[in-house]
């Protein structure tokens, strides 16, 4: 196995312009989230680089760019919110917190060394909608107030009672920022978006406006950041608060790899290759431990910067390195020389505002009710839970429901597979052979049709039809259509078995799998009686059927004689 999964140099050119494009895009969205997170500009340029940096390295997406996200800094607000309210003194809380982003980068490869990366991303899309969506409109009421220049929130229920105060007492200058940055980059026209990105270029007009036209404009900025690189911390734990992190930690570990995931077949998509979940589940969980280590935001692969990475020519995991040096090189003293501490935070909303828009799922959200009121009843009911409760409750009730749905509809349809029948009646399509022997027997066959996997989804349907079976001489289980049969209709299958056993019926058995007769031979029921009577197709059971028929009425009318 390759130490960086997809590394070559034969397309150095095109990675090399890939990450350098990469990084301008991620530069300002970094910093917004950093911001918005509440730890500070310098958490998110730290994520930024660490996550992106050793997610490429060790990732099992060649061509993804990873970073902070909107979702996971959604979480690490709440996280930060939480742990400094309650220790607030000595960054315990603060270091509490990036202890959380180690154990849930920890988690990540945990669920990568399990090999669950195929299973993560089985999700229905309602509830990917709806999360996804409320993540959308968590960044834009987040950004509500300092888009109007006030200081910034990470709870959504305050600033949604604060949006009056937050507008009648809105800082005007820095509004006018906030417009004109929503303005450029909703603006900006797509031959220049490819030439110098429209985050970018809002963070740059935009500053420029504040620091020449509102010296004295009382306009929050991002402040002073640090340069150099950061300093090493280790992990802090409280026992009284254990249980809480851990919670947080597996809210970031499953957010993380979703969004990562989802970002991957995207990335597929568009490069017509395939990535290791696994293996991309490891490198993120890597980079996220190794960036709570350095005090920096938790990340997933960014679909936005990857998309613009291969756009630009990036193909292999070296475009996502250069990305991590070039934002490592900012870190280092570039920032100093760019006057970073200058940008608004009223500019940082507007672009964080334009990426929650992006995030919403419009398309679905216009469309769901045209495909089912049920599942747009879902999807409005996991965006509610979003907003308003918390992540991790919206996709658990989400994909409990789903699955409730799913269950539902499998049982219906595995129920329609259970037939019986007496005589031909046009649902089984039938020989001409088979329907005269039906005929024959008078009604004393019952020809029990099993069709597709049986669980326990047809165990009911099996079991409201047993009474019946005394009515009938020979009992026919067809099982030429069935590739799988699960415990519980096996059992009621069983105890249809017995019952007809108890009323001296006949029982044959047709054309059982290898796999179904191997379920059924571990049941001593079914062993004893089926075995003696397996027939290769439904005709040979109908034969043998009929004549044990004819010789039964033979002895009746003896014995009326």
């Amino acid at each position: 196995m390759r130490l960086v999964n997809g590394l070559h140099f034969r397309n150095l050119r095109g990675d090399i312009f890939g990450g350098l494009t990469a990084a301008i895009v991620a530069l300002p969205l970094a910093l917004a989230f950093g911001v918005s997170s509440g730890a500070g500009a310098i958490t998110g340029l730290y994520g930024a680089v660490f996550v992106g940096l050793f997610a490429a390295l060790f990732g099992g997406t060649p061509s993804q760019i990873s970073g902070p996200t909107g979702p996971m800094t959604v979480v690490m607000a709440t996280v930060f919110t939480a742990l400094i309210a309650k220790y607030p003194d000595n960054n315990l809380g603060l270091a509490m917190a990036f202890t959380v982003v180690m154990l849930g980068g920890l988690f990540q490869i945990i669920f990568g060394l399990l090999r669950l990366g195929k299973y993560i991303t089985l999700m229905p899309y309602t509830v990917i909608s709806g999360f996804m969506s409320g993540i959308g409109f968590i960044i834009l009421l987040l950004q509500i107030g300092p888009f109007f220049g006030h200081e910034g929130s990470a709870n959504v229920i305050d600033s949604v009672k604060n949006f009056s105060t937050f507008v009648t007492t809105a800082n005007p200058e820095a509004t006018f920022l906030g417009f004109i940055t929503l303005a450029i980059v909703f603006a900006s026209p797509p031959k220049l978006n490819r030439i110098l990105p429209a985050p970018l270029l809002a963070l740059i007009i935009c500053t420029t406006i504040s620091v020449f036209f509102f010296p004295n404009g009382n306009i929050q900025t991002i402040g002073e950041i640090p340069s150099g690189l950061p300093s090493l911390h280790l992990p802090v734990f409280r026992p009284d608060q254990f249980r809480e992190m851990i919670g947080y930690a597996l809210m970031l570990g499953i957010l993380g790899s979703i969004d990562s995931l989802l970002t991957s077949l995207v990335a597929d998509n568009i490069t017509r290759t395939e990535h290791d979940s696994d293996r991309e589940l490891i490198g993120q969980g890597i980079a996220n431990l190794i960036s709570g280590l350095f005090w920096g935001l938790p990340g997933a692969g960014a679909t936005m910067r990857t998309v613009v990475n291969v756009r630009a020519g990036g193909k292999t995991p070296l475009s996502g390195i250069i990305h991590g040096f070039v934002l490592l090189f900012i870190v280092l003293g570039v920032g100093k020389l760019l006057s970073i501490e200058n940008i608004p935070n009223a500019v940082l909303a507007g672009i964080l505002i334009k990426v929650g828009i992006d995030i919403i799922d419009w398309g679905f959200l216009r469309r769901a009710h045209m495909i089912s009121w049920r599942a747009t009843g879902l999807m409005y009911l996991v965006l509610f839970l979003t907003v308003f409760v918390d992540l991790i409750t919206a996709v658990g009730v989400g994909v409990f429901v789903a699955n409730l749905f799913t269950l539902e509809r499998l049982c219906a349809i595995q129920a329609d597979g259970v037939q019986a029948i007496t005589a031909p009646n046009g649902k089984l399509s039938l020989d001409p052979e088979e329907e005269t022997l039906l005929k024959q027997a008078r009604g004393r066959i019952l020809l029990f049709q099993l069709g597709g996997p049986m669980s326990f989804g047809a165990a009911k349907a099996i079991s409201r039809r047993m009474s019946i079976v005394e009515d009938y001489d020979v009992l026919i289980l067809d099982f030429k259509n069935v590739p799988y049969v699960g415990v519980t209709a096996t059992l009621a299958i069983e105890n249809m078995v017995k019952e007809a056993k108890e009323k001296r019926r006949a029982i044959f058995l047709v054309a059982a799998s290898e796999k179904v007769e191997d379920r059924l031979r571990r049941l001593k029921v079914l062993r004893q009686v089926l075995l003696e009577n397996q027939v290769h197709d439904r005709l040979e059971a109908l034969q043998q059927g009929s004549t044990i028929i004819n010789q039964h009425h033979s002895s009746s009318s003896s014995e009326v004689v």
